[in-house]
């Protein structure tokens, strides 16, 4: 620790209740098991299925179980969570492989120049997704897809599925009250790519979602490729069921391993979004903060402020050296303040540059989405970036060569 207050969500009295009970229960040697045998078995035993494809996804999981188990310091109900998490990826993969097994043709599907959002964190990535993804010629994985993946969706949404992760997510905000100002839940929403990558364990779900600072440590030695052709490997699942034009995909992550998205994706699209990182540092380490005390009760915001800002130094680094080879028809750079003054004209601008077609309802889609989502529909985001430890000196000089390069200004 640092020195920055630990400090959780106000969650309700129920749920400090349960934790409470659970920490005393727990002291007794009493808790759900993380041990990567026990929830290898449980999913078999839930699915009745037993092959999960490759073995390399145990390293992952081996890491991430011994992550929670010995640094994460979770509550009752964080614990329940994380193994309920990981035996639904895990079912995921035993699943997909069956499927695969029975259909091979799937393995046929071809992903034709996927357009990825991607960008620093709070920089408009998720309204600018949600925005492009709103064309309906378009593809892009909602949150109860990739939730319930099986059998493939349809076109038509399932009302079954949908409202099973209404309940998962009305859950998940009675122990989180609060985290939707910081960041927009949904079962209908497009989902992002960590969600694609996680049942392979090597996603940035994980440090996301849990205070995990050896499996972070981890994940940025290793490569990535499996992770990649996993999601890609969903995405086929997926399409086989219902295809769009093209697929709308994003994650701030990807700046972090761009190269490994290129060699999997090819022929991607790439938006690439920029904002003053002085707000962005701030509003990502509430973000984590908000997540990660969901799950434990010692979150340091010190620590979340110093891990975010070697965290997207790093990755802006990494992409900046791939963007240094990619040809300016491959990608195109958005401004955040265009995105929140002038989002149709934003829009309109992607599909110009990528030559893409663009109707009357490409425009009505992004004001539809706009009116459903409006901004603050939650409550107003606050945050400093001195609650994290940090200063805005510290912070202009880190991204320097990132702001002079990309113009970026303003908040």
């Amino acid at each position: 620790m640092r020195g920055g207050a630990l400090t959780t969500l106000q969650q309700p009295r129920a749920v400090r209740a349960v934790n409470a009970l659970g920490a005393a229960v727990g002291r007794l040697g009493v808790q759900p098991r993380l041990g990567v045998d026990g929830l290898l078995a449980a999913a078999r035993r839930r699915t009745g299925l037993h092959d999960f494809g490759p073995d390399d996804f145990r390293q992952g999981l081996t890491v991430l179980t011994e992550a929670l188990d010995g640094e994460a310091r979770l509550t009752t109900i964080g614990r329940v969570a994380a193994r309920k998490r990981i035996i639904g990826l895990l079912e995921t993969r035993l699943q997909l492989v069956e499927h695969r097994r029975q259909h091979p043709a799937v393995a046929d599907q071809q992903i034709v120049r996927p357009l990825f959002v991607l960008g620093l964190p709070r920089t408009g990535t998720t309204v600018l997704y949600g925005m492009l993804a709103s064309n309906p010629a378009m593809r892009s994985p909602s949150s109860w897809e990739v939730a319930r993946p099986f059998p493939p969706p349809g076109p038509v949404e399932d009302p079954v599925r949908v409202a099973a992760m209404d309940k998962d997510l009305a859950g998940f905000k009675q122990i989180a009250p609060g985290l939707e100002a910081i960041h927009p839940l949904g079962s209908r929403l497009p989902q992002e790519c960590l969600a694609l990558q996680a049942p392979q364990f090597a996603s940035y779900e994980f440090p996301t979602t849990f205070p995990v600072p050896s499996y972070w440590a981890w994940l940025r030695e290793q490569d990535l490729t499996p992770a990649y052709a996993y999601e890609k490997t969903f995405l086929q699942h997926l399409q086989s069921g219902h295809a769009g034009e093209r697929w709308i995909l994003k994650t701030p992550g990807h700046l972090m391993w761009l190269d490994t998205l290129l060699q999997v994706f090819p022929d991607a699209l790439l938006v690439h979004t920029h904002r003053n990182p002085t707000a962005v540092l701030a509003s990502v380490s509430s973000l984590m903060h908000g997540f990660r005390s969901a799950m434990s009760d010692a979150v340091d915001k010190h620590d979340v402020g110093r891990e975010q800002l070697e965290a997207w130094t790093w990755g802006l680094q990494r992409t900046m050296a791939v963007r240094d080879r990619l040809g300016p028809e491959r990608v195109i750079d958005v401004q955040y303040d265009d995105t929140v003054n002038d989002p149709v004209g934003t829009v309109r601008r992607v599909y110009e540059h990528f030559g893409l077609d663009r109707t009357s309802d490409v425009d009505e889609g992004v004001r539809a989405y706009l009116a459903e989502n409006p901004r603050d529909k939650h409550g107003a985001h606050r945050y400093t970036l001195e609650e994290f430890g940090l200063d805005r000196d510290e912070v202009d000089a880190a991204f320097a060569s990132y702001r002079q390069r990309f113009g970026v200004t303003g908040g």
